[in-house]
């Protein structure tokens, strides 16, 4: 077993007292680590509610019948719980009850897909995330240097768990996850119409990886509103098949101030997405993958730290531009992602000006590991 950083995070938390809740992509091993949390000889309570039967044993239940339920046991694990209807009125219902269960939830989408009552339960719940697995995760298992090792193949295949323990299998589990898991939640929502036109739409997001996103120009080539596009992409980063970036603009007036970039959570379910695993010396998109890989891996990072660094990228209508600016607590930090280190960078002195004391640092093959640890 390939220990998650989350592993050690989530069991200090338990003396809390809150519902805690674990949302990140389906495959990813949050059930796995559910397991892994239940103390040896602790009453422990599974539900499942990809199972009809589990979800309606919390589903428009009163406080009374919730306590008598959850009460005898000492954690319950409430697995796949954008299946339950109501989520957040059910969990708002299980923090006020303040029982000594410790109640942890995962989802595979956000729980407001599930909710068609808008009802907080914010105070009572304690969120992380969790993704495929990180590059600091694989070197404490392996090492650094056997992670530099295995760059190529992480760029092209990515990092869910069944493909890091069973590579000779890459390929047929990134297949099958996309077209078997990539859109589970996402088809049962209501909001979904057009099944298809949203696997073109995930397919134009693959083409225009790490490039500036135009809603205009995937409405005319999907042949649907502009609307509906932000819609579907909004779905598609409430299930963590995306995420996106804004620009960052506050001093220039031609600061390109709209712009969105779309980044894949990982860099083996774009390619699968493509049909395209091939080598990196027969790609012409090696640029894009290293940013995905850099990108998504700082997302991990941040989130497994508690930082709340915002991420952003930078560009002016006379392009100058800035891969990745982040802004925590007021430090700006930027970076620029470069495959070929012989590729010189520095930040645009218009960026330099305008946010003095901002840092800059050109993240290469050679220099990421700072980056992403």
């Amino acid at each position: 077993m390939i220990k998650r950083i989350l592993e050690q995070v989530i069991p200090e938390e338990f003396r809390r007292r809150k519902v805690i809740v674990l949302l990140g992509p389906r495959q990813v091993g949050k059930t796995t680590l559910l397991n892994m949390l239940a103390p040896t000889g602790r009453k422990t309570l599974t539900l499942n509610c990809d199972d009809q039967d589990d979800a309606r044993l919390i589903e428009e239940k009163t406080t009374t019948e919730l306590r008598a339920l959850l009460m005898p046991y000492d954690m319950v694990f409430i697995d796949e719980a954008q299946r339950v209807r109501n989520i957040g009125l059910v969990l708002k219902k299980i923090g006020d009850l303040k029982l000594d269960t410790q109640v942890i939830v995962t989802g595979s989408s956000s729980l407001a897909l599930a909710d068609d009552v808008n009802e907080p339960a914010t105070g009572r719940l304690i969120e992380h995330l969790m993704f495929p697995l990180s590059l600091a995760e694989m070197a404490a298992e392996t090492s650094e240097r056997e992670e530099r090792r295995m760059l190529e193949q992480r760029l092209i295949y990515g990092l869910y768990p069944e493909v890091v323990t069973d590579p000779a299998a890459a390929k047929q589990t990134l297949v099958g996850l996309a077209n078997n898991y990539l859109y589970k939640d996402l088809l049962t929502y209501r909001g979904i119409k057009k099944p298809d036109v949203l696997q073109k739409l995930v397919r134009a997001l693959a083409l225009q990886m790490g490039s500036e996103v135009a809603y205009n120009e995937l409405s005319n080539l999907l042949g649907i509103d502009k609307e509906t596009v932000e819609n579907y992409i909004d779905l598609l980063e409430k299930c963590f098949v995306v995420f996106r970036l804004d620009s960052f603009s506050r001093n220039l007036r031609n600061e390109i101030k709209k712009g969105k970039k779309i980044y894949f959570y990982d860099n083996g379910i774009r390619n699968a997405v493509l049909s395209n695993f091939a080598p990196l010396e027969l790609r012409n998109d090696v640029g894009a993958l290293w940013e995905n890989l850099m990108m998504s891996e700082r997302v991990k990072r941040n989130a497994y730290m508690g930082s709340y660094a915002q991420l952003y990228f930078w560009r002016t209508h006379d392009q100058s531009e800035i891969d990745l600016v982040e802004d925590e607590d007021g430090q700006i930090r930027t970076f620029e992602f470069k495959w070929n280190e012989k590729k010189k960078a520095r930040m645009p002195q218009s960026f330099a000006k305008n946010y003095p004391g901002s840092t800059f640092q050109v993240i290469t093959p050679e220099t990421y590991w700072d980056f992403v640890k």
